[in-house]
């Protein structure tokens, strides 16, 4: 460990793993202690502005922005040597100078946040690709670092296109959910093209066309994971399982929603316990 984190912090960013992100947690447990500890600090990281931006309670759109200015600048403080006063910020500099994360993406990360903040809309798939190179992709490439992977450009790769993709998992699986908090993260020009409108968003209406947009956003989905897989080879061997098996649970979920009939509005699609265990058991044994 370095010199700002507690074993009391990184337990705090176990605790925020493990309540928020359960499927990440399931398969999390796979890693080495050592590599468990660091991608506790890394989710930790990231969940508590998308926490700060997508509950913001009775915060102010201005109060939002500072509490992202100020958790920025203690971050770039941090890895310049002032001890954090955030439990989470203290692990997560730990692990960045420890793993020599390169700054550019948890600030792409952090750009991200702010952006969220005030686009709620997309009109392509590559303006929505802009968005997560740094939600997303920033993420998976941070992860190589973590895992202490050989950091190559075609490894990097994969690792950004499984981000997207599990990025891309969630808007499907959350499009009622986001909805209600005003946004759209369906490339407009895709609605326009299956003829469906906004307010059949907002309605949470199941129409035929609806059905034929999420058939193609799955398939795109599907298309991300399968240039992930190509990086996960690359990989240490201690790590492939772990990365295997969030990827089978993650595009899981879209068998999920395909299973609900496309219903993404009365509630989320998720995998089971008994699922992940399954999966677990199949990866475990080579069998996925």
């Amino acid at each position: 460990m370095g010199p700002y984190a507690t074993k009391e912090d990184y337990e705090a960013c176990r605790e925020l793993h493990a309540h928020f992100g359960t499927t990440y947690y399931f398969a999390s447990q796979w890693f080495p202690a050592k590599v468990r500890r660091r991608v506790n600090a890394l989710y930790a990281f990231v969940r508590v502005p998308d926490e700060m931006v997508d509950n913001p309670g009775t915060n102010s759109l201005d109060e939002q922005r500072a509490q992202l200015a100020s958790y920025r600048a203690e971050l770039l403080a941090g890895v310049e040597g002032v001890r954090p006063n955030s439990p989470v910020l203290r692990a997560f500099c730990d692990t960045v100078r420890e793993c020599e994360i390169p700054m550019q993406e948890p600030l792409e990360f952090l750009d991200a946040m702010e952006q969220d903040l005030t686009v709620a809309r997309y009109e392509t798939f590559e303006d929505l690709l802009a968005y997560t190179k740094g939600s997303a992709a920033a993420v998976g490439a941070m992860m190589c670092y973590v895992v202490g992977a050989e950091t190559q450009e075609a490894t990097i790769s994969a690792a950004k296109s499984l981000g997207d993709a599990m990025q891309m998992t969630n808007f499907l699986r959350d499009i009622g959910e986001d909805a209600g908090r005003g946004r759209i993260y369906m490339p407009g020009e895709d609605l326009r093209r299956f003829g469906v409108s906004e307010a059949d968003i907002f309605a949470g209406k199941m129409t035929p066309q609806f059905v034929d947009l999420m058939r193609f956003e799955i398939d795109r989905t599907r298309e991300l994971y399968a240039q992930a897989d190509l990086g996960i080879p690359a990989l240490p061997a201690r790590s492939r399982l772990p990365v295997r098996l969030a990827r089978a649970l993650y595009s899981k979920i879209l068998e999920k929603i395909e299973e609900r009939g496309y219903d993404v509005f009365s509630g989320r699609a998720r995998t089971t316990k008994a699922e992940k265990l399954k999966m677990a058991a199949l990866i475990l044994a080579g069998g996925r």
